[in-house]
């Protein structure tokens, strides 16, 4: 297994123009790691430098021992696959897989070897005459995967490779995925704009903007405690709800207005932000935290339905104000308002989370 290590790596496109910029992160050795961010962010671009496919203008690369920044892909020993298949289809399955190992040398025992186990271990043993035409978007994405394991790289390195598939393929090749990687223990870091892949794929996460990383670290710890705005609103749909506040009292006694949610907080909320008093804040609530029915933790917030999504194990309801604030609200199955309904929703102020407004950074909910 092989550790990586990015050391301040920068691609710089000239005329100030950054791919990514000032980049540090280390992958462990057998961790499957999620480089997450909207289009143009960097990470696909900090794939490809792993890869030795992008220019490194600064800072350095190590895989395992080596420092690899200036070595040509070819001798990094890493396989990647692309959102695209790139599989050629004129050759089988079997040849696909066998064509870069024939182009190395390998012997042909050892070729015969790797693709019977592949094909074992990814179920495309009945598939190995058939050319990609033949095959559906997630047999061919498992030949592409194939045709990676055979190499036997120290590192797999993943550019979106389910974006092409339907949703019920993507939910399927994400358990394939997470299965392969238990399987072959290997290093994997993988690309994707899906919160929803980075939640469940990920040993840690890596958010980026800007070609900067926002926050690193395990899907549901980054999920209980972004770090700021963008990582809260980013890393969930719908996204968080935010809404200007402001924090008045002590530690005895706190209150909060943000828009139509006004009151006192509960005692560890408001010992918790107390030093946020009287400072510009922004009110940050997920949509599974805004219940159709109140608690003693909640604050009532009423609004008209805009919003109504029945998806069968729960609803998507989301509601304006008179004040013109829109919320959202993940709720259970049997609370369905129709369009137009005016309703009361309970903010649950235990769950709350508070960013500064100046410059949109979380205040620690640790305590």
């Amino acid at each position: 297994m092989t550790a990586i290590t990015l050391d301040s790596i920068s691609r710089d496109y000239g005329s100030g123009l950054y791919g990514v910029r000032d980049v540090s992160l280390t992958i462990d050795e057998g961790e499957f790691m999620v480089l997450l961010g909207p289009s143009g962010c960097g990470k696909s671009t900090t794939l490809r430098m792993i890869a030795g496919l992008e220019e490194i203008t600064a800072g350095r690369i190590r895989i395992g021992a080596r420092d690899v920044t200036e070595l040509p892909p070819r001798d990094r020993n890493v396989a990647v696959v692309f959102q695209s298949y790139a599989l050629y289809p004129h050759m089988s399955v079997r040849e696909n897989m066998r064509f870069g190992m024939k182009m190395r040398g390998t012997p042909v025992a050892e070729q015969d070897r790797r693709i019977a186990e592949a094909a074992s271990i990814l179920g495309l043993e009945p598939y190995l005459d058939r050319k990609p035409g033949a095959l559906s978007g997630g047999q061919r994405q498992r030949v592409a995967l194939g045709r990676a394991m055979v190499r036997e790289p120290d590192v797999f390195l993943m550019d979106e490779p389910l974006s092409n598939l339907d949703a019920k393929l993507r939910g399927e090749m994400r358990q394939e995925l997470v299965k392969l990687h238990r399987r072959l223990g290997k290093t994997m870091v993988f690309v994707t704009h899906d919160h929803v892949e980075a939640m469940t794929m990920g040993d840690r996460i890596c958010i980026m903007r800007d070609g900067h990383i926002e926050q690193v670290g395990p899907p549901l710890e980054v999920y209980a405690n972004p770090a700021n705005t963008f990582v809260a609103q980013f890393l969930a749909s719908p996204a968080m709800n935010l809404i200007p506040a402001s924090l008045a009292g002590d530690a005895t006694r706190l209150t909060l207005k943000a828009g139509p949610i006004s009151g006192d907080l509960p005692p560890a909320q408001a010992a918790l932000y107390t030093k946020a008093a009287q400072e510009p804040a922004i009110l940050g609530l997920r949509a599974e935290d805004v219940l159709s029915e109140p608690t003693a933790s909640t604050l009532p917030v009423a609004g008209k339905v805009i919003v109504r999504e029945a998806l069968g194990a729960e609803n998507l309801i989301g509601i304006e104000t008179a004040e013109g604030i829109a919320l959202s609200a993940r709720t259970g199955r049997d609370f369905l308002p129709a369009f137009g309904d005016q309703v009361t929703l309970h903010a649950d102020m235990a769950r709350m989370h508070l960013f500064r407004a100046s410059d949109g950074k979380a205040w620690s909910r640790q305590g």
